[in-house]
């Protein structure tokens, strides 16, 4: 399931590549001179076929004509104005510059047709310098956009032949592979409930994690051929209704899976004594081949709401929940509760408060005239990194500069990444390559054709490289472009000093890419991720704050805003913890220089612990919402319900949202002696003006953090709740099945707001570790911390506390 697609993709490329090299070495003479840049033919196949499907290539060569078009028009109107004889290396950088910085700004152009362009405008306007007045001001720019065309023509023919490679077969494929995971994971999970000792449960978990870890990247590989689909398809309304927002689909899935994961995960010993496991090995059978059934009949692209299963015995499931229903509920019980509830929520989804993506291209209109500052960065840093590569490297070699410009401009991405570990890996990858292909242009110096084929195995080793840790797409791509511009082409020379002429055009294009980066965002990515992670944070706390406050403070939320606000919160939240995990991903890979190093392993324990807190946060919102329209169907008060509940929830939005404010200011602090000195400094100044003594309050009479005696007694408090409502449950007339309904929903409510606190505290341990292995001699207490940091503010209220 690994190696057999990537190489599949490797040969696919081969293909392309040959297409190129068969079309630019073996056509007429007159083809051949139209094709005058067999280079970024290469170029441009590997930039589109790589991993690719059917309708991938089309929007490739769509990109491609777009970009063709920009660069055609804006070039030959400038080598029309100022003339080819009077283009001088200043002047072709600043056309460089200017013309980047146009195709660069709009953010509605994709990535590929950016690159493309990129590319090309440094051929036209470094071929311009370099070949003088003899540049045809037509012509050139034509020669240019054939060779690009070809490689587009390349790719589309080999994703074809000799069968074409469908996005939307990927998409089943995955969808397939994706579905068997889930049935594999809930076998396991169901295994461990009904596990009677620990050893076997550890095991059926420790199984479990796996496909887990694998489930994910099989939505993320489905969302990223969802675009692929509809360029394949994009006439047919029930192809892009059934076949397409797949992820989001399975979505609901993954998040019923961890939460029994979840469950599991927080139970102490083995068996779960709140559950009878004779009771439960007769119900469990019959469950487990429901929600497999319609794990199956996912497959099939039906929406998961619509499928159906067999009839069930209303009893059957009444007396499935009455088997863990035993008052007065224990911790265990909810524990139990809990996962029942995840089991239902897999057979029947529920979707209203399950936040969706936002539509990144929905205001792409309004972009075109008016950029965002994140594009106008984009741009900048683009501008001045073509600029000073083509500058410097068109005064190192006129003929061959080049590759100093095309080095960074095929490789430009809208989002932060490692720089210095990239620029290593793409340095690597051209040595690899050249040195590869002078080894093979020796050995068949008399036979093209033995050249030709000597690419084809390190095609696909590249293809391989790409996935790896150490070089990635970067360094893969480098290193197969490296060797294809030896040994497919010729009349470039003799290879050896071709080859080290590259490499050290290379090496300034990416020196100015590193330069231009460190200017622009010389922030480093540790700080970045603990600035996301106390941003994190601040939204966590007002995602409690509002999906909590109707049950806290009903009367004052009559409309119901403040679940409206959640929502959005959650999605702010969701979006501050990607660029959190992204920089962490940065982090560990990029050099410590004269810093301290990165505490890798507690930002990945924290990581995992904010993940659990918005699962969390989610199965809290649909709970609320179930329980709401439960008491409607049933005619059950549910302000009694809600008044209840908010007995038992006193202090709890209080502490929290304590607890998450100390988190936001502490996690932001590096240096606890330059705290402890500047707000001594700051105190001095601040009472001579008042002509008082110097005196710091760092104490609070209430504790800003979350104590395991406060958590355990908002746990026995909301228990207590619980037991008396789910007694009026019992006692009010309605049917089992709105009864059990209701006892999974506030089960499965106590367990997760038991399970919130627990995290919660697991997190300011895990931030008192972050910030003491950053201060290994001072003695690190996060509530004299956060009463320095106010201390500090208020002292001077403008004041930013350098992480």
């Amino acid at each position: 399931m690994v190696w057999r697609p990537r190489l599949k993709a490797a040969l696919r490329t081969v293909m392309a590549c040959s297409i190129v090299g068969t079309t630019t070495l073996y056509s007429p003479e007159r083809v051949r001179h139209l094709l005058a840049y067999p280079a970024f033919s290469y170029v441009t196949t590997i930039l589109i076929v790589s991993e690719a499907t059917l309708g991938d290539t089309f929007r490739g060569l769509w990109h491609t004509l777009y970009a063709t078009v920009q660069v055609m028009l804006t070039s030959v109107l400038g080598l029309w104005l100022v003339g080819p004889a009077r283009f001088t290396p200043g002047l072709a950088t600043a056309a460089v510059a200017l013309t980047s910085f146009a195709v660069a700004v709009p953010e509605s152009t994709h990535l590929v047709s950016k690159r493309i362009a990129l590319g090309q405008i440094v051929i036209v306007y470094v071929g311009t310098v370099a070949q003088g007045a003899r540049t045809h001001i037509v012509m050139h720019p034509v020669h240019v956009a054939l060779s690009t065309g070809l490689g587009a023509v390349a790719s589309v023919v080999a994703l074809l032949l000799p069968y074409p490679r469908l996005a939307c077969s990927e998409v089943q494929k995955t969808c397939r592979m994706y579905v068997d995971s889930a049935a594999e994971r809930l076998k396991l999970y169901l295994d461990a409930f009904t596990a009677v000792d620990g050893t076997a449960a550890a095991q059926s978990i420790s199984r479990a994690s796996f496909s887990t870890r694998w489930g994910g990247g099989l939505l993320q590989n489905m969302k990223e051929n969802e675009d692929g689909m509809l360029w394949e398809r994009p006439d047919i309304q029930f192809f892009r209704r059934n076949r397409t927002n797949l992820p989001e689909r399975f979505r609901q899935m993954e998040l019923s899976l961890r939460g029994l994961e979840l469950s599991l995960a927080s139970c102490s010993s083995f068996p779960i004594r709140a559950v009878d496991q004779e009771e439960m090995r007769t119900i469990l059978p019959h469950q487990r081949q429901v929600l497999e059934q319609k794990l199956q009949q996912a497959k099939c692209f039906a929406p998961f709401y619509a499928m159906t299963v067999p009839e069930t015995d209303e009893k059957s499931s009444w007396k499935s929940i009455c088997a863990v229903w035993t008052t007065p509920w224990s911790n265990e019980d909810l524990l139990a509760l809990f996962f029942m509830f995840c089991l239902q929520l897999l057979q029947h989804p529920r979707t209203a408060l399950l936040p969706r993506a936002k539509d990144k291209n929905q205001n792409s209109g309004m972009s075109m005239l008016k950029p965002s500052s994140k594009c106008l960065v984009f741009a900048s840093k683009c501008s001045i990194s073509l600029g000073l590569a083509v500058l410097f490297g068109l005064l190192y070699n006129r003929e061959n500069g080049y590759w100093s410009g095309l080095t960074i401009a095929i490789s430009f991405v809208t989002e932060r990444q490692p720089i210095f570990t990239v620029a290593n890996a793409r340095a690597q990858g051209t040595a690899m390559g050249s040195v590869y292909g002078i080894i093979c242009f020796f050995i068949f110096e008399r036979f093209m054709d033995l050249r030709l084929l000597a690419l084809l195995p390190w095609i696909v080793f590249t293809s391989f490289l790409q996935h790896s840790r150490m070089y990635g797409q970067a360094g893969g791509i480098s290193a197969v472009i490296g060797a294809l511009l030896i040994l497919g082409r010729k009349n470039y020379g003799v290879p050896l000093e071709f080859a080290i002429t590259r490499i050290t055009e290379a090496t300034i294009g990416l020196i100015c890419f590193i330069v231009v980066e460190i200017l622009f965002e010389p922030a480093r990515a540790g700080t970045l991720a603990s600035i996301e992670l106390s941003q994190s944070f601040r939204e966590a706390r007002d995602c409690i704050k509002y999906l909590l406050l109707p049950c806290c403070h009903k009367d004052k939320d009559p409309a119901g805003s403040a679940l409206m606000e959640f929502q959005e919160r959650l999605d702010q939240l969701k979006v501050r913890f990607s660029a959190y995990e992204g920089y962490i991903g940065e982090a560990e890979v990029e050099p410590n220089f004269w810093f301290c190093p990165f505490p890798a392993t507690y930002h990945k324990t924290m990581s995992e612990s904010l993940s659990r807190t918005i699962d969390l946060l989610q199965f809290i919102s649909l709970q609320m919402d179930t329980l709401k329209k439960l008491c409607q169907d049933a005619g059950f008060p549910c302000k009694d319900v809600m008044g209840q509940l908010e007995d038992g929830l006193e202090g709890f939005i209080e502490r929290m949202e304590s607890a998450f404010r100390c988190l936001e200011k502490v996690i932001s602090v590096k240096n606890i002696a330059k705290v402890d000195k500047v707000l001594l400094k700051k105190a001095k100044l601040h009472d001579i003006e008042m002509g008082k003594s110097a005196k710091v309050t760092t104490t609070q009479s209430a504790s800003p953090c979350l104590l395991k005696e406060e958590a355990e007694r908002i746990s026995s408090s909301l228990l207590d709740r619980l037991n008396g409502l789910i007694g009026q449950v019992d006692d009010h007339e309605c049917n089992d099945e709105v009864k059990s309904q209701m006892a999974l929903c506030l089960g499965g409510f106590g367990f997760c707001i038991s399970k919130l606190m627990a995290e919660t505290m697991e997190m300011q341990d895990t931030a008192k570790g972050m910030i003491t292995i950053q201060n290994p001699s001072c003695h690190v207490d996060l509530c004299e911390l956060s009463c320095k940091v106010d201390a500090l503010r208020s002292l001077s209220p403008w004041a930013r506390v350098d992480p």
